[in-house]
């Protein structure tokens, strides 16, 4: 591995580390739940699933777990 690439590494790691400089906006994600993959979506601060838990409650297991895997991550959500 030459030099330059070495440093893009440790920057890489150094970014992956402080959070707050990462902003999401929107993505999609498969969720491998115990008897299905549910789609995910996050856009503009909402979350939707395609499971009909989700539909019924606005929340489920499968959004309630990317909060949790990423945290700090995304914004305060404004109620």
């Amino acid at each position: 591995m030459d030099s330059s690439l070495i440093g893009k590494l440790e920057k890489a790691k150094r970014y992956a580390e402080e959070h707050n400089r990462f902003h999401f906006h929107s993505f999609s994600v498969t969720v491998d739940g115990d008897n299905s993959a549910h789609t995910v979506s996050y856009a503009d601060g909402e979350w939707t699933c395609d499971c009909s838990f989700f539909q019924t409650r606005g929340r489920c297991s499968h959004t309630m777990s990317l909060e949790l895997l990423l945290k700090d991550m995304l914004p305060l959500k404004q109620e």
